[in-house]
């Protein structure tokens, strides 16, 4: 199962996420749950790098199926939208329920640095 925690500061606002695991629903090279949750995640990042100009902390582990992104500086109204905009489309997925035994959607507030 993949597990994605989405995090928020004390505004709500959306400020990194992380995510562990492997979906578990087809072989490896053949799992639709985990290749659509990781194009979502991965594309998010780009996106947040190259549209909203934003400066992230990116670490990940292919293997362990791990990806931990943050924001080091404030969120704005970009990546707000791009957070957003993956946060709903792993919320349909885990709502789908074709899918909803492979992904685990959690939301948290933290602390912003």
């Amino acid at each position: 199962m993949i597990h994605v925690t989405i995090y928020q500061n004390q505004k709500d606002e959306y400020i990194g996420f992380s995510a562990r695991g492997h979906a578990g629903f087809a072989e490896s090279g053949e799992d639709i749950v985990c290749a659509a949750a990781s194009v979502l995640m991965i594309n998010t990042v780009n996106a947040l790098e190259l549209y909203a100009d934003a400066k992230l902390s990116v670490s990940g582990e292919e293997e362990e199926g791990a990806l931990d992104v943050r924001l080091t500086d404030r969120p704005t109204e970009k990546t707000e939208l791009l957070f957003k905009t993956m946060a709903l489309g792993l919320t349909q997925m885990e709502d789908d329920e074709n899918y909803a035994e492979y992904i685990d959607l959690t939301f948290e507030e933290v602390q912003q640095p």
